[in-house]
């Protein structure tokens, strides 16, 4: 019989809304050995967390986060909160034997990292932070021809993670949508907040990262609180780049701004090496492109000339990961189903099966915050910065 795993949902934002939907729908899709229900949902708002459970389908709310975790119907607690909150409440589900998944960035900074691995490797629970693109199917594929030796040695990697939506100073500081541009509430800027979605799946595709060399700029340095009324200064960083040595000894290159006009959720990445190249665009997330040069095996060059050049893969088909879960070929999916496939992976890991890849760890958040650290640092001290 399919065991049940009751959920409590620590917050009712954003990423509320895409991990509910993902607990709602991934049984429709996947075969599974637990079937997910929505206990009881969390927000100090009660005409908030009500809304929230009559469109999501949530049993129970709840104003107090303590009394879910502490909750023996609870199986599951899934954080989505700012920021500043995080720590807290994982460190609190550890101790109370629940699984525990949490969105990025981990925490506010390395030390309190270090305290949320400490509890849940005491505590041995499962756990997963939402570095929710590596379950883009462009790419997992991605990965998948790193691992296949199709890129061969790499020599450069780049990454881009371009928005504009903070660009106008009459945009304000706090309240439910815009605590991110809030130092005390969600740590750094858009290094937390984007450039940790870039290091998370740099590293997943080419390793670590072991020094970096960074700037950081506030374009506008006060803004009117949405929730005083006052002007207050802004500490986060608007705008990084950062140079990057990886332990392979391929070299990078990593942009992010919320003032890029025309840019939406500009997130990319490439990969350089010996033997190919890949590309891939968040804002054309059905595609990969793949440049085929050397052999995976022997690393000859395998094209006549006339035929080098680059590929534009449309990752629909069933062959490739997650596809086979879906629609039919030449069909896409959406972002949504990020968190369909990233659960579905954490779930069939609980259980001791085969994900099409293993989920990150709260550990393997720690090691993407001290990179997020080491860029802040080096920013500050304006020097190259290493990363144990």
């Amino acid at each position: 019989m399919m065991k049940t795993l009751n959920v409590g949902m620590l917050g009712t934002g954003f990423m509320g809304r895409t991990h509910s939907n993902a607990f709602n729908q991934v049984g429709h899709f996947f075969e599974l050995p637990y079937k997910t229900v929505l206990k009881c949902c969390y927000s100090r708002n009660p005409e908030n967390a009500k809304k929230f459970q009559t469109i999501w389908g949530y049993e129970s709310i709840e104003t107090d986060w303590r009394k879910i975790v502490e909750r023996d119907d609870i199986d599951i607690i899934d954080v989505v909160t700012p920021n500043h909150l995080h720590k807290d409440m994982v460190v609190a589900a550890a101790e109370a034997g629940k699984a525990v998944i949490c969105e990025k960035p981990l925490a506010m900074n390395s030390q309190e990292a270090a305290e949320m691995v400490a509890a849940v490797e005491k505590a041995g629970v499962p756990s997963v932070v939402s570095f929710c693109y590596r379950r883009n199917p462009s790419v997992a594929l991605f990965k998948q021809l790193v691992d296949e030796n199709r890129i061969g040695r790499p020599f450069h990697y780049r990454a881009t993670y371009n928005q504009d939506y903070t660009i106008s100073e009459k945009v304000p500081v706090g309240g439910a949508s815009l605590w991110r541009l809030d130092g005390k509430v969600a740590g750094s800027g858009v290094t937390g907040d984007l450039l940790a979605h870039s290091i998370d799946t740099a590293e997943w595709l080419n390793g670590p990262i072991e020094k970096v060399c960074a700037h950081t700029e506030i374009f506008i340095k006060e803004r009117k609180n949405v929730e005083t009324g006052e002007v207050t200064p802004i500490t986060i960083d608007d705008a990084c780049m950062f140079l990057a040595v990886f332990k392979n000894g391929s070299i990078g290159t990593f942009e992010s701004t919320r003032y890029a006009r025309g840019r939406k959720n500009f997130n990319t990445m490439e990969m350089n090496g010996s033997n190919g190249a890949c590309y891939f665009n968040l804002e054309e997330p059905e595609y990969l492109q793949f440049f085929r040069y050397g052999d995976p095996q022997t690393g000859q060059k395998v094209e006549e000339d006339h035929l080098t050049g680059w590929q534009k893969i449309l990752v629909t088909n069933k062959e490739h990961p997650y596809m086979d879960h879906y629609w039919v070929p030449g069909t896409v999916i959406g972002y949504e189903h990020y968190f369909i496939n990233q659960l579905a992976d954490f779930l069939i890991q609980m259980a001791g099966g085969t994900p099409v890849y293993p989920v990150p760890t709260i550990a393997d958040a720690a090691r993407t915050q001290k990179v997020c650290d080491a860029v802040i640092q080096s920013a500050k001290e304006e020097r190259w910065v290493k990363i144990d």
